[in-house]
């Protein structure tokens, strides 16, 4: 049977699998749309460099994937990528449309009821004054950051191996630091953390309610889609793109056949 494919295709990037469950969560929504994924594994991780590289990384990335796979729209699936650079892409590349996705604070803000906000991030995303500003504007809350590069390392190269109570426990120490200083709202501040989502949604009852944004961002992603885009068709559909690794190592290979994806280099392609 034809793949009949609607216009606007829309590319997901990310350093590593941090932003696969938007890519899916979008991709069950809109299954006729042309959708692709693209994991920077040359730079990975992203959450450990100053505002000014990683700009200069993504800026660099865009461009050879504006070229190479063609996308309408491309989703930053990565906090600390939306917050260094969405706004320097939206003025380089004016001819594409940019969602990022940026810490859920303004409904954990709404939701608090003790004032106290936890942020699990990366170190940019924790260090950046951007979460603060988001507070400001939404009741100036108090933001308890906690950096944890080393969850983002777990989810990108445990989380497969690992047993339910290594995950919960995992979960819990993180837990255990927002309930010590009267956190009752608790942001998800890193795309990888959403692969543990259910855990940290079951350990955090009954005091601490959990948000994300993957919902917002699929349906940020359909306004701009639905506002009569063009749509090239360039974008090759339900793909997986790499950078960085020639061959692609096992658990990627594993990764395209879980998803239903072809897998290319994006050098290559």
């Amino acid at each position: 049977m034809e793949d009949k494919r609607e216009n606007g295709s829309v590319l997901f990037l990310d350093s590593g699998i941090g932003g696969i469950p938007y890519f899916r969560h979008f991709r069950q929504r809109n299954p006729g749309r042309s959708v692709a994924y693209l994991a920077d594994r040359r730079n990975f991780p992203y959450g450990g460099r100053d505002r000014a590289e990683l700009a200069e990384i993504l800026t660099g990335l865009v461009e050879r994937a504006a070229r190479k796979i063609g996308p309408d729209i491309i989703v930053l699936a990565c906090n600390s990528a939306s917050i260094a650079a969405l706004s320097g892409l939206r003025e380089r590349f004016p001819g594409l449309a940019f969602v990022g996705t940026v810490p859920a604070v303004k409904p954990a803000a709404l939701a608090s009821k003790t004032g106290r906000i936890g942020v699990l991030g990366t170190e940019f995303t924790v260090r950046e004054s951007y979460i603060r500003e988001l507070s400001a504007r939404h009741g100036n809350h108090e933001i308890v950051g906690v950096a944890a590069p080393e969850l983002v390392e777990f989810v990108e190269g445990r989380l497969d191996s690992a047993t339910g109570e290594e995950r919960k426990l995992t979960v819990r120490r993180y837990l255990d630091m927002f309930r010590e200083n009267g956190v009752d709202a608790l942001v998800l501040g890193c795309t990888h953390f959403l692969f543990l989502l259910e855990d940290f949604r079951s350990e955090a009852l009954p005091d601490i309610t959990v948000f994300e944004s993957v919902q917002g961002i699929s349906q940020r992603v359909e306004s701009l889609l639905a506002a009569d885009r063009p749509g090239g068709g360039a974008c090759a559909p339900d793909r997986l793109f790499l950078t960085g690794e020639t061959p692609p190592e096992p658990s990627w290979v594993a990764w395209a056949e879980r998803l239903g994806c072809g897998l290319s280099l994006l050098e290559e392609t």
